[in-house]
């Protein structure tokens, strides 16, 4: 099946089963009680809050919304733990309490009363990872000397089915979309050309997000198109900036080295012709390091 991509499609499956589909403030719901003890009363209302491009640029992988005085806000990796997501959960909250408190509001003085942050990261990526782990903030300070007056805490949950996280039986859709993950991984490892088609096939089949699936089968390969195109195109940059950096490095390395020859060189009395002959550089190459040379030292 070939399927022609949408650039359109910006959102990821995982926010469109949370934060787009007819039934995501019931996923919401479930998702919210799955994490807390105590559950939401029936007929709680969910306040949904856009924030673009913080935890994700370009591309949206993440959720948020306002329920019993707290904000949610849940991301999901596919590939490596970001270690940076306390701080860019710290920049996302504070777009989401832009949302929420009226300009006016902020400059009273009376208290003003804030919806309570949770931050989540859902991974479900290849490599092996723990199965739940909280990222601080303050970790990530250069001076630890005592109690930070600013932190933040994320905590990473493992949704890969293999981990058996607690979160996967307490919430169905979440447990599910692990296992579709799961499913559509299995498909690209055989080098399968309809992975996406016989993935939606299989779980359909299982029962697995089977209503979901029925319904938005098309919609749903289009946001698995965008989704893989992102992430390889953060691979891709990650590649040539890697290469970038090992040329630069080898280049100026080699510059060092040219200047460490030219001092001793000119140190022993030699000029800029002898220089380039012995060093097979450019009478203009080697002129131009004795002039910078010349210009460092006043």
């Amino acid at each position: 099946m070939t399927v022609k991509e949408n650039r359109e499609y910006k959102n990821s499956m995982f926010v469109d089963l949370f934060f787009e589909d007819a039934r995501a403030e019931e996923n919401e719901i479930s998702l919210y009680n799955a994490l807390h003890d105590e559950p939401l009363p029936e007929g709680t209302s969910i306040q949904k809050i856009r924030v673009d491009d913080i935890l994700y640029l370009n591309f949206k992988n993440d959720v948020s919304f306002g329920v019993g005085g707290k904000v949610m806000v849940f991301g999901e990796h596919q590939s490596t733990i970001n270690e940076n997501m306390p701080l860019r959960s710290l920049m996302y909250i504070g777009r989401a309490y832009e949302k929420i408190v009226p300009v006016r509001d902020r400059y009273k003085k009376k208290l003003v009363e804030l919806p309570k942050p949770e931050f989540y990261t859902f991974y479900n990526g290849e490599k092996d990872w723990v199965n739940e782990k909280v990222l601080k903030l303050s970790d990530a300070y250069m001076v630890q000397d005592g109690p930070p007056m600013l932190d933040l805490e994320v905590k990473v949950i493992n949704i890969n089915p293999a981990q058996q996280h607690k979160v996967l039986d307490k919430c169905r859709v979440l447990k599910e979309y692990g296992q579709f993950v799961d499913i559509l991984r299995d498909y690209q490892a055989k080098g399968d050309s309809d992975a996406f088609k016989h993935t939606i096939e299989q779980c359909i089949d299982s029962g697995i997000l089977a209503d979901y699936l029925k319904k938005k089968g098309s919609e749903v390969i289009n946001m698995l198109i965008a989704e893989y195109d992102y992430d390889m195109d953060i691979e891709v940059q990650r590649e040539e900036a890697y290469t970038e950096g090992l040329s630069r490095g080898r280049e100026e390395g080699r510059e060092d080295k040219l200047i460490e020859q030219l001092k001793k060189k000119l140190s022993k009395g030699k000029s800029p012709e002898e220089i380039a002959g012995e060093l097979e550089e450019s009478v203009e190459t080697i002129q131009e390091l004795i002039a910078s040379l010349k210009k460092d030292s006043y």
